[in-house]
């Protein structure tokens, strides 16, 4: 499978919001990664349903929404609603989410793919009832919250072994990695067994988008 890049857009100018989803489209984009928090769950608030609903005028890049808020479960379907058809994904934190099955469950009734996220202290042991029903885990190399934050390197064992699990399964969920992915770690994160990579500062504070993201694709693949 295709391996995908997803530029988070909490590290774009939002001042120029449109010309910055355009240029990251224009420059390879698979997805965009869209980050919501609700300064409850983390200690930040970023954006709602109404960003999201002027996304998909765009006509965007498939949207992959990371809904880092407390019960996530009451606002799926308004993400969803805000954002089809171009909502992709939904992940919900499992730290976060007390129903998870039934809100997986539902994700997947709107035919949009359903993802939970790990926080890097959470073990990967925490979605093993819930491997079955899930088509992307998200690990978390950064604590959820605020953009341009440091890798933290210790969650490169903690990607292998998600890999080998899956491997080993009968169950393929997509493994997605998002927190301080830049050009110098990215292959590092492949090499590890990620199939998407999320990229905010890595890519929106570089100067040339498409550059960035095309170096990034030879890196991915070099592994």
């Amino acid at each position: 499978m295709k391996k995908l890049i997803a530029p988070s857009i909490l590290s774009a100018d939002f001042t120029k919001l449109e010309e910055e989803v355009r240029a990251v489209q224009r420059s390879g984009a698979d997805w965009i990664h869209v980050d919501v928090m609700d300064g409850h769950f983390v200690p930040n608030i970023s954006i709602g349903t109404p960003i999201v609903k002027s996304l998909k005028n765009l006509n965007p890049p498939m949207m992959d929404i990371h809904l880092m808020i407390d019960s996530p479960e009451k606002f799926v379907s308004a993400f969803i609603e805000a954002g089809k058809p171009f909502v992709k994904v939904i992940t919900v934190q499992v730290e976060a989410c007390r129903l998870l099955y039934s809100t997986v469950t539902a994700i997947k009734s709107y035919g949009v793919m359903a993802g939970v996220a790990l926080s890097p202290g959470t073990p990967i042991s925490s979605i093993e009832e819930i491997l079955p029903y899930v088509d992307l885990i998200l690990i978390m190399t950064v604590e959820p919250g605020f953009a341009e934050q440091k890798f933290i390197n210790s969650m490169i064992p903690k990607i292998k072994r998600l890999r080998c699990e899956t491997n080993n399964s009968a169950y393929k969920p997509l493994i997605e990695v998002d927190g301080g992915i830049k050009l110098d770690n990215i292959r590092e994160v492949a090499q590890a067994g990620a199939d998407v990579f999320v990229s905010g500062s890595g890519i929106f504070k570089t100067e040339d988008y498409a550059l960035t993201i095309q170096t990034m694709r030879k890196e991915i693949e070099s592994k």
